[in-house]
């Protein structure tokens, strides 16, 4: 007879062997079945002295996984926890990676590189554009054989073009129409030491047999003898230079001229040049006003420094002296960091340079740096360059004669690329 009331049978009953209380002859309870999520070998249990009266089938079936032991039973694992059974809760989101510093100082250095090179072109380009290729050495005749190293001409002149009244009161030019030189040198660039020799306007010269620049027409050599800038005001620069090589026997490569405005908007817009005067000077032709020691010229004071020839005693030869001293002091401020690293004084510097600035026609901005660099090197205080004015030997007329032998030795000295040993005393 079924003591279970109607409709429950002997499964329901939790009675036999097919119910859910001790002793089943089922040895996986329903529920277990239901709720199993994963099947996997779980580790064998040791048996153990204690009998709780459950079927030991529980602990001893390698199949059984009650999911109490991976937290499967009530909810899916912690999904970065990798497996625990008590780390439960909501995904924490896709995982933070952490930065690729390497990848990202490469790719500053690749960006810094392309802007710098194409700053560099752009420059180049622009840089280029501004000089004034206006001097033409093909017309010079007669040329001496070309030596060893690079020669350059190098004129500062006393042109007021585009120079206001103001500019010119200010800066005491005067009014004199036509260009003058009031600086000559010759710059040697070459591997045993580069060199400055200064050449005095008043040298003593033989003016040649020359083709006009602009007429084209032969004049001959009638041995007419005068100062060497006479040269400059009679033909321009190309008479200058022919007049230059016949007297010294010396090829020169390449011409640079710079005007008075040209020469002090360059000062200025380094923001002025330190010098330390051993003497203090006045002139009036000038305009100079110095004490002795350390001071910084501006653009008025630098032309006015270069100028003044009426205060010294030797005249034209000091002044050579002040202008080499000054040229290598101008050299290394623009050659500076403080230049060089900051655009907002370095594209000024360049733009006033190469506005006033009158080079041959296969002049370079790479023959234009090698001189500048030259210039710098020349001073005395690092490199090995040597500065000197060309010798003389006596006077004539109140002009000044060169040394014919020390000028034919210093000559060899520059064609050979050889160390100079040549002085000017």
């Amino acid at each position: 007879m079924n003591d279970w009331p109607d409709g429950w049978s002997d499964r329901q009953g939790g009675g036999g062997r097919g119910g859910y209380g001790r002793g089943s002859g089922n040895a996986r309870p329903e529920g277990a079945r239901v709720m199993r999520q994963v099947q996997r070998p779980v580790p064998q249990q040791q048996p153990s002295s204690y009998d709780d009266g459950y079927d030991d089938g529980y602990r001893q079936d390698p199949t059984y996984d009650s999911g109490y032991n991976t937290g499967q039973v009530y909810g899916q694992p912690h999904q970065r926890g990798g497996g625990g059974g008590d780390d439960y809760g909501p995904p924490s989101g896709p995982p933070t990676r952490a930065p690729n510093w390497g990848k990202r100082i490469k790719w500053t250095v690749l960006t810094l590189v392309v802007v710098f090179a194409v700053t560099s072109i752009a420059t180049y380009f622009w840089a280029d554009s501004k000089l004034n290729r206006d001097v033409d050495l093909s017309k010079v005749i007669e040329r001496p054989e070309a030596g060893d190293g690079t020669n350059y001409l190098i004129v500062g002149t006393d042109s007021r073009e585009g120079m206001s009244a103001e500019d010119k009161k200010k800066l005491h030019t005067g009014s004199a129409e036509g260009k003058r030189t009031d600086t000559m040198m010759i710059l040697h660039v070459g591997d045993n030491g580069d060199t400055l020799v200064s050449l005095p306007r008043d040298s003593n010269v033989t003016i040649p047999s020359f083709k006009g620049a602009e007429s084209g027409k032969l004049y001959p050599n009638t041995g007419r003898q005068t100062k060497l800038n006479a040269a400059y005001a009679e033909d321009g620069p190309e008479l200058l230079v022919r007049t230059v090589e016949y007297n010294t026997g010396l090829h020169i490569d390449h011409y640079a001229e710079i005007g008075f405005g040209g020469f002090a908007s360059i000062v200025d817009a380094v923001g002025g040049v330190e010098m330390n005067l051993k003497d203090g000077f006045k002139d009036k032709w000038s305009g100079a006003d110095f004490k002795a020691g350390k001071q910084t010229l501006n653009g008025q004071q630098a032309l006015a420094f270069v100028r003044t020839r009426h205060a010294f005693a030797t005249s034209d030869l000091q002044r050579t002296k002040n202008q080499q001293a000054f040229l290598a002091a101008l050299a290394h401020k623009v050659a500076s960091p403080s230049t060089v690293m900051n655009p907002f004084k370095l594209y000024p510097t360049l733009g006033a340079g190469l506005d006033s600035l009158v080079v041959d026609k296969d002049m370079s901005l790479w023959d234009l740096g090698s001189m500048f660099l030259a210039m710098k090197s020349v001073s005395g205080k690092d490199g090995d360059g040597t500065s000197m004015n060309m010798p003389t030997s006596g006077s004539v007329g109140g002009n000044l004669v060169w040394d014919k032998a020390k000028v034919k030795q210093l000559v060899e000295q520059f064609n050979n690329d050889e160390k100079v040993t040549v002085t000017s005393d």
